[in-house]
């Protein structure tokens, strides 16, 4: 009975082997498959690492990069507040450390005044590097026809257009940097020949009510705010002895300071000459009374106000040259409010960024005004003078700023 149940047995001993080995077979498959599948991870990370690495060491070097940019454009305009300008050296630095990293970098600056700066900083991080250049052109106080850091309001009819300008330049732009609704208003039958650019993140249909009037260009958020510099009057002005109160007629031609203007019922106060005025409180003009810049290759007015401005009707600053270039108001700190009932057309620029500026009557306004707030009442039209984007280093307010970044 044994010898016959000993097949039986070596068959199941048999299919028990071969039952064994598959299953040896099949775990060695599936060791090589996890084999291959832990490489190929393992690959994977170590490829992932690695750009990781690579990917902060680029925006480390780019960092520093763009900190040697910054502080190149900073040192320029450093320059700029040390009159006469001197190009004979320009900023430049190797292998700067940036701090609480360990990246350097290094920047110089080439051109001259006439061709135009260049900018080029060089960032370094481990053996990463980014290298970015960029135009420094100069840029004034009156690239906007009206900016103002709160509100504009252009009363029934009023036009908003510009003149002087050549076929390449950007449109004419009006903005504030609010992004309250209804900041800019524009009235019915309002016409503004331009853009109208609104603050960061703001939105234009929200900021701008203009059911009733016309915008020929474009409604935009800005994507950085106008920081609207604060202006001071000259040192060696501030230093002049005041001459007091001016009440009655006089005629300036060199440089003055006063402690103010209260011109009574047509008195004038005429210049006649290049004349820079500091006033360090309030100046009025009653009816009829101007300060009256006359039409000579000479004569330009550049006004310091520390108080308030108020033009009574009739009154004028009256610019017989007709060129807005020749008459610039410059609102201080303390200067609050500006209002002119200009009683002729007024030719100038106002740069007052803390004072509200009121225009009233029908006079026309041809020039460029930056303030708190601005209104514009009574169907007064308003003219940009395009060439006043055009500056000089002497120009008062001037900075360089970067325009055609490149990155390599």
């Amino acid at each position: 009975m044994n010898n016959r149940s000993l097949p039986s047995r070596c068959g199941r001993l048999g299919l028990h082997c071969e039952r064994s080995g598959f299953a040896l077979a099949t775990m060695l498959c599936a060791v090589v498959i996890l084999f291959i599948l832990g490489g190929a991870l393992l690959s994977v990370g170590m490829h992932s690492r690695a750009l990781s690495v690579r990917t902060s060491s680029d925006m480390a070097a780019r960092c520093a990069a763009d900190s040697g940019l910054t502080k190149a454009v900073y040192e320029m305009n450093e320059k700029l507040k040390i009159i006469p300008w001197n190009g004979s050296s320009l900023p430049e630095a190797a292998d700067e450390e940036l701090p609480n990293t360990n990246a350097v970098y290094s920047y110089s600056v080439t051109g001259d005044i006439s061709s135009g700066y260049v900018v080029e900083s060089t960032g370094k991080y481990g053996l990463r590097e980014k290298t970015v250049r960029c135009s420094l052109p100069l840029q004034g106080l009156f690239e906007y026809a009206i900016f103002s850091d709160t509100s504009i309001i252009l009363n029934n009819s009023a036009i908003v257009d510009w003149y002087n300008y050549d076929s390449d330049d950007k449109n004419m732009q009006l903005g504030t940097n609010s992004i309250i609704a209804d900041s800019v208003i524009l009235m019915n039958g309002v016409t503004v020949n331009g853009d109208i650019v609104v603050g960061v993140g703001g939105k234009p249909d929200t900021v701008i009510d203009y059911t009733w009037a016309t915008i020929t260009g474009n409604t935009y958020a800005m994507t950085k705010s106008y920081k609207l510099p604060q202006i001071t009057a000259p040192v060696w002005l501030q230093s002049l002895p005041s001459g007091g109160t001016i009440t009655n007629n006089i005629t300036l031609s060199s440089p003055a300071k006063y402690d103010g203007i209260n011109l009574g019922n047509n008195k004038v106060l005429t210049i006649d000459g290049t004349v820079d005025l500091y006033i360090t409180g309030d100046i009025l003009l009653k009816n009829s009374a101007e300060l009256q810049v006359v039409n000579n290759d000479d004569a330009c007015l550049n006004l310091f106000v520390g108080g308030n401005i108020e033009v009574k009707n009739s009154g004028a600053f009256n610019n017989l040259r007709a060129d807005p270039k020749r008459v610039k108001i410059f609102g201080l700190n303390s200067c609050q409010s500006i209002n002119l009932k200009n009683g002729v057309n007024f030719y100038g620029v106002i740069f007052a960024p803390n004072a509200d500026v009121v225009m009233m009557n029908s006079a026309d306004f041809f020039g460029s005004v930056t303030a708190h707030s601005f209104e514009q009442n009574n169907s007064a039209d308003f003219y940009y003078d395009a060439s006043l984007r055009d500056v000089s280093i002497d120009d008062i307010g001037v900075c360089y700023v970067v325009t055609q970044w490149q990155e390599e």
